[in-house]
């Protein structure tokens, strides 16, 4: 077996520190708009939609989805909002990838569907 590649981290070690790097200490830093038209920058929403009506369930679940996917911290700060994710987390569970899914949920038990946590 080869030493430098059993100790290299695996792509999911990598994706999960990714996406842990850019948690914010608390659910209750993200204080971003709860209705209104969004309009995201270029790095987050490099391809298709930018612009969202949060006042549109798909939108705004679209929206959320982008920049879990895609923001830095101060991304995740600015354009989430604490009460909109926890409101939408069971419906996002399921069309965010499984990293980013385990991150936040390890950082932030609450957003654990009560069904899924007595599982």
């Amino acid at each position: 077996m080869d030493p430098q590649r059993s100790s290299s981290p695996s792509d999911t070690d990598v994706l999960r520190t990714r996406y842990a790097c850019r948690l914010p200490a608390s659910l209750q830093d993200l204080i971003g708009p709860v209705d209104g038209r969004v309009e995201l920058p270029l790095h987050i929403a490099w391809s298709g939609l930018r612009a969202y009506d949060l006042g549109r369930p798909r939108q705004c679940m679209s929206l959320y989805r982008t920049v879990l996917a895609e923001g830095q911290r101060d991304d995740l700060v600015t354009f989430l909002h604490h009460d909109l994710l926890i409101a939408q987390w069971p419906d996002l569970r399921p069309l965010i990838s499984r990293h980013i899914r385990t991150v936040w949920e390890g950082a932030f038990p609450e957003l654990i569907p009560p069904d899924i946590a007595l599982a």
